[in-house]
């Protein structure tokens, strides 16, 4: 077993992917780094990172006055960067996409649809296709937000044979909804004679805002015990219902065909309470069949002291039980879910309109 702690995570089946991207770690060869010596398998990217990287550097200011003097506009200029910076990552995970075991297990890097759309399901659409077609690479991800309106998306995208990650999901119903999404849309596609064994799809069920708005209401209703448990005990019923679901018949009728399972994705797993350990989310859902996209300092974290193990399918009656502990409580997980996805859309819309802004600001400056 390799002595790397983040690379062991692989041998329990579970595929590392690195939440962030910025062309200084494409263009320093640290990505690569990360590939070799970590065994980093994907990236994942969204506004609020977009916004890190391009306000904080002067990396994109000639490429935004050169977008700008072609006619675009500010929306047009960021997606115009952004998509330069995806396929640059693409190429550095074709190698890890393209191996000769399983082509397409892993390799992917994600660019998310506007978080203003998240709530317009043909807007979503169009601009999906529009990013799958700008971007050009079979190891691309488009994502799409786990909202209402978004799951007539994914299934949409899916069927038209696009790698869709599924973003903002913390509702175990919702999750349901967005597993019959992709498996529709494959159904669609196979009986339209397309292929089905090259589209490839995760479902991102995000953590640790779960348990950064429960805990509260736990210390309030005398549940204080099961304070930083709640999004993990979500998290193992998630992956019950993803084993379920894909050994039903309805699924092995599209697997004999070559499809793949829509793989469940650990997201915000940077632990945000100094009380817990900062690897514990990731600790946690060591599992087969899954993923975890993680920050680079969480990474790094880990590195130095980890500890590596199978844990998703631990203690999976003291997961039901934390469930039925907070229901009879008083606290309904399905109201959650909804303030945290509309909380998800704000966290993402207003680095995005930030983003834009400074983009405005950058070109008046350049005088374009």
């Amino acid at each position: 077993m390799d002595n790397n702690k983040v690379k062991q995570i692989h041998d329990y089946g579970q595929s590392i992917w690195l939440d962030f991207i910025d062309r200084k770690i494409i263009f320093s060869g640290e990505l690569k780094k990360l590939i070799d010596e970590d065994g980093v398998r994907g990236v994942t990217s969204n506004p609020a990172i977009f916004e890190k990287a391009i306000s904080s550097s002067s990396d994109y200011d000639q490429d935004i006055a050169r977008l700008t003097n072609e006619g675009l506009s500010t929306d047009e200029v960021f997606f115009g960067l952004a998509v330069s910076d995806i396929k640059l990552a693409c190429d550095v995970l074709a190698p890890v996409y393209n191996q000769e075991d399983v082509v397409g297990a892993d390799g992917y890097v994600s660019l998310e649809v506007s978080p203003f759309l998240a709530r317009d399901t043909q807007a979503t659409i169009k601009q999906a296709r529009e990013l799958w077609e700008q971007v050009d690479k079979d190891n691309v991800m488009i994502k799409i937000p786990g909202t209402q309106a978004g799951i007539i998306a994914i299934e949409t995208a899916i069927s038209e044979g696009i790698n869709v990650n599924v973003t903002l999901l913390f509702s175990l119903i919702r999750y349901e909804a967005v597993v019959e999404a992709y498996i529709s849309g494959l159904e669609k596609r196979e009986k339209q004679g397309l292929p089905i064994n090259h589209v490839s799809s995760v479902a991102s069920f995000f953590l640790s805002r779960i348990d950064i708005l429960v805990d509260p209401f736990l210390d309030k209703n005398g549940l204080g015990d099961l304070r930083g448990q709640v999004a993990i005990a979500s998290a193992k019923t998630a992956y019950q219902i993803y084993k379920k679901l894909f050994s039903s018949e309805r699924w092995k009728k599209l697997s004999e065909k070559g499809a793949v399972p829509q793989r469940l994705l650990w997201a915000s797993t940077s632990s945000k309470d100094p009380a817990f350990k900062d690897t514990r989310y990731v600790e946690a859902l060591i599992g087969p069949d899954t993923v975890n996209t993680i920050p680079l300092q969480t990474l790094e974290a880990f590195r130095d002291h980890g500890d590596p193990a199978s844990r998703l399918e631990e203690d999976l009656d003291s997961a039901a039980s934390i469930l039925e502990k907070i229901k009879a409580g008083g606290i309904d997980m399905e109201a959650v879910a909804v303030q945290l996805e509309n909380e998800g859309i704000d966290k993402f819309t207003e680095p995005f309109q930030k983003l834009l802004d400074a983009i405005e600001k950058q070109k008046e400056q350049a005088g374009v």
